[in-house]
């Protein structure tokens, strides 16, 4: 297949929310304790709510920037490239990228919504919550109906209130929502209790897919505290092995036959050897662990309803016959350090030479469309939205590194996951 010809929906990127967010979906009691975009004494942004500021306005979004100010965080807006923030400028963005739709993660209220589950009024914390999930799902993705996947964050503090939230916003048409690869880390019960049933079920019952991005435990991987960042970027894709291993041996997908979970940028390489173990484990083991898949290999149900998400990976791509091509998605992770943009459909193309034009159009679009129940061609002609058709409308864009003098002189600093992990919050 040619390039140009390539349907790209990318199941992992990110935004970075703008100050009136909160404007046209906040109850009128609670409009004046919204969390707000503050400017300090030095310059930089903050969101502030409840007094806690979440000091990470756009964590690594370092899209457009010379790749030696990467290690620097942004800390104000105008350190972001627009598209980040502006709806109209990502679709520009996207693009000038060839990529025709895409499912956007949060940025400070974290990837379950860990902000807002802080909130000392749980009414409010709630309120501001359903909010967000309104100005994503009726401004974010509806500015240009067919270009966004929308996904919703879950009150993660109460696994009712989180059940009525995934039906409410299947009402509106969305079908992903943000979970944690390890609940236990940020203070909840693990993915082995029965805890979070109520939640399992209304997904299993509307359809929506639980998105486990990496890093979701608001925890990265430390090997040794003075370890190079390297170490901790090498293996971040890959330690959601350990969700994997979670998910295949609890319950939960054995109790909730319709559940799907995403592995969200997790990489698709290792998973042919993980497969591997875990039949090894069960066949071996099980007599005394007491593990029972009913007559199947847990391999089968694992390829049968995991998402697997890869950005760049040639490895899984030649491998695919080992997994299910049918639940294999592409991501781009704009505006992260590890993305394509703005050349994806390049980098993607050097993997999928000899690949057939079915299982390309299974893993650039197919798969993601049928899994999010996201039906972009009701919306825009199939033909609008190839590579060619779309960077034929973004000759304008400019694609120019925007560097900064502050994020240059930091990003000169050697940088060791300790120094990493201490910017993370909690």
């Amino acid at each position: 297949m040619n390039m140009d010809d390539f349907v790209l929906v990318s199941v992992d990127d990110h935004l970075v929310e703008p100050p009136d967010l909160f404007d046209n979906h906040i109850p009128a009691k609670y409009k004046d304790d919204v969390p707000k975009l503050i400017t300090r004494d030095d310059g930089t942004n903050a969101w502030v709510f409840e007094g806690q500021e979440a000091t990470n306005v756009g964590l690594n979004a370092v899209a457009g920037r010379p790749p030696d100010e990467y290690g620097a965080e942004p800390t104000k807006l105008s350190e972001i490239r627009e598209g980040c923030y502006n709806i109209d400028e990502r679709i520009r963005d996207m693009n000038a990228n060839g990529v025709a739709a895409s499912l956007n993660f949060p940025s400070f209220p974290q990837f379950t919504g860990q902000y807002f589950a802080r909130a000392k009024d749980k009414d409010l914390g709630l309120a501001v919550l359903k909010a967000y999930n309104d100005w994503h799902l009726d401004e974010w993705c509806g500015a240009h109906p067919g270009r966004m996947i929308p996904l919703a964050l879950p009150p993660i503090w109460d696994p009712q209130l989180m059940a009525d939230e995934v039906r409410r916003v299947a009402k509106k048409g969305c079908h992903a929502v943000t979970f944690s690869e390890n609940p236990e880390k940020l203070g909840y019960p693990s993915l082995h209790s029965d805890h979070w049933d109520p939640f399992w079920q209304a997904c299993n019952d509307e359809n929506t897919v639980v998105c486990l991005h990496i890093g979701s435990s608001s925890s990265v991987v430390i090997t040794s505290l003075d370890a190079p960042v390297d170490t901790m970027i090498t293996l971040q894709p890959m330690s959601i092995v350990q969700c994997a291993a979670d998910i295949i041996w609890s319950p939960l997908l054995r109790k909730f036959p319709d559940l799907t979970i995403a592995l969200s940028e997790g990489g698709i390489g290792w998973i042919p050897y993980f497969l591997e173990r875990i039949d090894r484990v069960y066949t071996m083991h099980r007599h005394w662990t007491h593990q029972d898949f009913k007559g199947r290999l847990p391999s089968e149900v694992f390829l049968e309803r995991i998402v697997t998400c890869f950005i760049d990976d040639g490895f899984g791509i030649e491998n695919r016959d080992k997994l299910n091509v049918d639940m294999i998605t592409w991501e781009c992770d704009y505006p992260h350090s590890d993305s394509t943009w703005p050349l994806a459909p390049e980098s993607l193309a050097k993997y999928v030479q000899g690949v057939s034009d079915s299982d390309i159009n299974k893993i650039t679009h197919e798969n993601a469309m049928r899994l999010f129940s996201f039906d972009m061609f009701s919306k825009i002609p199939k033909d609008q939205l190839t590579v060619g058709a779309l960077r034929a409308q973004a000759t304008d864009v400019d694609l120019g590194f925007r560097s900064s003098e502050r994020l240059k002189k930091v990003g000169t600093d050697t940088v060791s996951v300790l120094d990493l992990a201490k910017s993370l919050p909690s």
